[in-house]
């Protein structure tokens, strides 16, 4: 199974034009975050978990060809904006519908905020979606086995995921001990750290890492970075062995 990080970022983390903070003007592309989400490939299926604002962007620089299923984490604009251009999946599948995981309250900020995709009279050419539960139970999207894994986003709900020895946890600042029970043995780890002061609904870097030693992947990664982060290099060396920064094309076979 290859992972590739599609986004590390979030909007606080894509560079400003004209802003001048020396995260914003480096010239180190990993110090560029995208918004968050990954892509995890098989020789027989693709997915994607999440869609923000640089999707389309983001599946032209990962040269993919082929998608079978979408699956969200929750709603908020920065994780779902990108929806509208799995359209072109659609046109490259012969106008096969897209398979669309999500609980039922993101799927009603979806029908909410992609009206025209799901009205009754459809407008020609709009993405062709089919919607699916995301509930307790593990659930087959393409040719992987997902197991949810909720953690509280502040007040907000989110579902995280495990596939097999992976796991990815991004807008987080919480989770329960019944829930980590479901991380027990996880070799691989992409966690969501924003930035080193404390935050009100993401893990900062501090309870990041106090999580993953907790956990003790083989190796993690911290997603969902924030501009007041620091650069790259420079964090990564604040970090233990086992831990490394995240970065828009890391790619990892688990």
């Amino acid at each position: 199974m290859k992972v590739t990080v599609l986004g590390s970022g979030t909007s606080q983390g894509v560079p400003v034009i004209g802003c001048d903070c020396y995260v914003c003007q480096s010239t180190d592309e990993k110090d560029y975050r995208r918004r968050c989400s990954i892509l995890v490939e098989n020789d027989d299926s693709t997915i994607v978990i999440d869609t923000g604002p640089d999707f389309r962007e983001q599946m032209l620089r990962a040269k993919v060809k082929r998608l079978d299923a979408v699956i969200f984490t929750h709603e908020h604009k920065d994780h779902v904006a990108g929806l509208d251009d799995v359209r072109a999946f659609n046109f490259m599948n012969k106008g096969k519908e897209m398979e669309v995981f999500a609980t039922k309250r993101v799927q009603t900020a979806l029908k909410r905020e992609f009206e025209y995709v799901f009205a009754a009279d459809k407008y020609p050419g709009v993405p062709r979606i089919h919607l699916n539960d995301i509930g307790e139970e593990s659930f087959k999207a393409g040719g992987f086995l997902l197991q949810p894994i909720d953690v509280m986003h502040y007040k907000l709900p989110v579902k995280c995921f495990r596939i097999g020895d992976f796991a990815y946890l991004t807008d987080a600042n919480y989770i329960s001990e019944a829930e980590k029970q479901k991380l027990k043995g996880v070799k691989y780890l992409i966690l969501n750290a924003l930035r080193k002061e404390k935050h009100i609904s993401h893990f900062n870097l501090e309870e990041a890492l106090e999580l993953i030693e907790e956990l003790k992947p083989e190796q993690a990664y911290l997603t969902h970075i924030s501009h007041l982060m620091g650069k790259h290099t420079e964090t990564e060396k604040e970090l233990p062995a086992n831990v490394k920064v995240a970065y828009d094309g890391l790619i990892f076979q688990v």
